[in-house]
């Protein structure tokens, strides 16, 4: 049986099966309803119901607690809808998102960022031309069928000199893939991507200054955020935030001081939590989330982008809403691990 989604204020509508989530049935006509995790861990797709009816698959509660989900609220990416469905998402794409593709790509640098962060370079094919927002995700396919996903640290306008990408992959012990990546992972190894995926890009229509937070290698697509609105030469003022427990955490230290040396609208606070006496910090100290309060304790007239642990993005939403950060200002990317997802 097929059902009819509409989705408002946009007006857009798509078809879903019985046994489809909508989410995957929106991303299979080039809806681009917002999402991050796609299995229910992380929040991110969660959406008002206005009417019609929906069955949940598994999902975890910080997700989509039991009184959210009494209350009309669903997570698309693991509801399925038993009758007609309207959905209230304020974040839903426009007409004409980019195509999802699957590709073959081919490693061409690893690079010890830190003692667990690793840039790797990847060629992507001539061939087939690969478009993405800046601060959209790829996901690796494993051989055993499972995905790892990891977002572009670089703006897409540098696709123009050769096809390729890079992505920053933090080291989780015991993990089938970043074990691979940390030990036998070798240059010229073929692996096969698909996306790009997620809803995390700068909104060019608003003129709001903006509060760029990020924790450990949420960094990535903010740095893509960083290039793009260099190369796009928007003037918004932005202040980025970024945390991480011991000074070598903040692993593009270098790199972000020099984009804020030449791009006037750009300033950068780093934030360490975790600081022993041998690093000798003289920085900002404590929780970065918190940071920005004490910096900016009325958020209402501001955008925020937020990338990085799941526990600091909930905190920053939570909070920030608190200091008068609207709903639909809050975008987030919430870098959810394989161990997250099976935590049902």
């Amino acid at each position: 049986m097929t059902f009819q989604i509409t989705v408002e204020p946009s007006g857009r509508t798509f078809s879903a099966e019985a046994d489809e989530a909508l989410l995957a049935a929106g991303i299979r006509q080039g809806i681009g309803l917002p999402y991050g995790c796609k299995d229910g861990a992380c929040g991110s797709c969660k959406c008002k119901k206005l009417s019609g009816s929906v069955v949940h698959g598994p999902h975890q509660g910080k997700a989509l607690s039991a009184e959210e989900e009494q209350a009309g609220f669903v997570l698309t990416c693991c509801a399925s809808a038993t009758s007609d469905v309207v959905l209230e998402s304020r974040q839903v794409t426009q007409a004409g998102a980019f195509p999802i593709k699957k590709m073959p790509v081919r490693v061409t640098s690893l690079e010890k960022a830190s003692h667990d962060v690793m840039i790797v370079k990847l060629q992507l094919p001539a061939s087939d031309t690969f478009q993405y927002h800046a601060g959209q995700y790829v996901e690796f396919l494993l051989r055993d069928g499972s995905r790892r996903s990891y977002s572009m640290a670089t703006a897409p306008h540098l696709q123009a000199a050769a096809p390729s990408m890079e992505l920053h992959i933090r080291h989780m012990p015991g993990g089938i893939f970043t074990d691979h990546v940390f030990g036998s992972m070798k240059e010229k190894e073929i692996l096969r991507i698909e996306g790009p995926y997620g809803s995390f890009y700068l909104r060019e229509e608003s003129a709001k200054p903006l509060i760029l937070l990020a924790s450990g290698t949420g960094f990535a697509p903010i740095k893509a955020l960083i290039e793009h609105m260099r190369f796009k030469n928007i003037q918004r003022p932005a202040v980025l935030y970024w945390g991480g427990r011991r000074p070598s955490d903040l692993y593009a230290d270098a790199w972000i001081r020099q984009q804020a040396a030449e791009m006037p609208q750009l300033s950068y606070v780093p934030v360490v939590s975790d600081a022993l006496p041998e690093d000798g910090w003289q920085g900002r100290s404590g929780f970065v989330h918190q940071a920005v309060l004490a910096d900016f304790p009325d958020l209402s007239g501001y955008q925020v982008y937020a990338c990085g642990a799941p526990i600091v993005i909930e905190a920053a939403q939570r909070d920030y809403a608190a200091a008068g950060l609207p709903a639909e200002a809050f975008f987030a990317d919430s870098f959810t691990s394989a161990k997250d997802k099976l935590s049902h």
